[in-house]
């Protein structure tokens, strides 16, 4: 049972490199199918997969964080919840759910800097891996999320 002081972590991959999200963002985490396209959409929009009632829109997290890779059996969506909206996206691996303590969770170091520092909520450090945990709500710019109002549901 996690203690006030852990947090449950969603590990993935994406590239070379492993990532985390906090569990309580991750709704569900389904097999790759390819997002049927949206005719006139922002360039960071896959397009749409149907999903329960209506469908959600997809973003691809390889793309955003400038790490292009091909589609293999491993490749997964991660449905996430930002804020009232639900946005799947794509990443090459789930590796693992994870409890980490808080107070190992370390501030990105200053020379992180560039188009990921935005999204780095901070680093988890363990054992000989580097985790980097996201967060999920600058995954997103507030326009673009203003942009996916309306698409899918």
């Amino acid at each position: 049972m996690a203690t006030e002081d852990e947090i449950q972590v969603v590990a993935f991959r994406v590239g070379p490199q492993e990532f985390a999200l906090d569990i309580l963002q991750v709704e569900r985490i389904l097999r790759y199918e390819r997002p049927a396209p949206l005719p006139g959409a922002p360039a960071f929009l896959e397009g749409v997969i149907r999903y329960e009632e209506g469908s959600v829109p997809v973003v691809d997290l390889r793309k955003r964080l400038e790490l292009a890779d091909p589609v293999r059996e491993e490749t997964r969506l991660m449905v996430l919840m930002l804020e009232d909206q639900r946005v799947a996206v794509v990443v090459d691996e789930v590796l693992e759910v994870m409890r980490v303590d808080s107070a190992t969770i370390t501030a990105p170091p200053p020379v992180v800097r560039g188009l990921a520092a935005p999204y780095i909520a901070g680093i988890i450090a363990r054992g000989d891996r580097t985790i980097v945990l996201l967060q999920v709500l600058r995954l997103l710019t507030a326009t673009e999320r203003l942009a996916l109002t309306g698409v899918g549901g």
